[in-house]
C-alpha cells in the first residue's frame, strides 16, 4: 500500500506503531499496533497484516480470561510430546493446520484441545492411547 491520504485532514499518512488498548469481559490489554497514521488527526488505516496483530492480542486476552492455554504453552507441550504441528492436529484434534494457527495466536483452541494438552503435559505416556487404533464396536 502506498502512502494513503487521511480521510479527515487530507494530509499524508505515515507507517508507524501506536499503543492500542482492547477489552474483553472487563479485562484489558495494551499493545503496539502497526498501521498508517495521520500526524494531524487521530485517523489510522490498518492492512490485513496489521489487523492480525490486534486479532492475536484479542485471542490472547480471551484465552487468559477463559483459562485456555496460551500459544507459547501449546507450543511447549507439543514439543515436549515430540509432535510436529501436523501430527498434533491429527492426534489431538483440529486438523493438520490447527496447531500452526493455535501457536501463532490466529485461532483459539477449544476447551477440549486445551484440556487434552494439559492432561498430556502431566502424563505424556497417555499419548499412546491416542496413537492406538480405535476399537469401535
Amino acid at each position: 500500500m502506498s502512502n494513503p491520504v487521511c480521510p479527515e485532514s487530507g494530509a499524508p499518512m505515515y507507517r508507524g506503531v501506536r499503543p492500542m488498548t482492547i477489552s474483553y469481559k472487563g479485562e484489558t490489554a495494551t499493545f503496539d499496533m502497526p498501521g498508517w497514521y495521520c500526524e494531524q488527526s487521530e485517523e489510522s488505516v490498518h492492512t490485513g497484516e496489521d489487523l492480525k496483530v490486534s486479532d492475536r492480542m484479542l485471542n490472547r486476552l480471551k484465552a487468559a480470561h477463559e483459562g485456555l492455554l496460551s500459544p507459547e504453552e501449546m507450543r511447549r507441550i507439543r514439543k515436549r510430546l515430540h509432535l510436529t504441528q501436523e501430527a498434533a492436529g491429527l492426534l489431538i484434534g483440529g486438523g493438520p493446520r490447527a496447531f500452526q494457527k493455535y501457536e501463532s495466536g490466529d485461532l483459539l483452541p477449544s476447551r477440549a484441545i486445551s484440556n487434552a494438552l494439559v492432561l498430556l503435559d502431566r502424563d505424556p505416556e497417555a499419548l499412546s492411547v491416542l496413537r492406538a487404533p480405535s476399537k469401535a464396536a
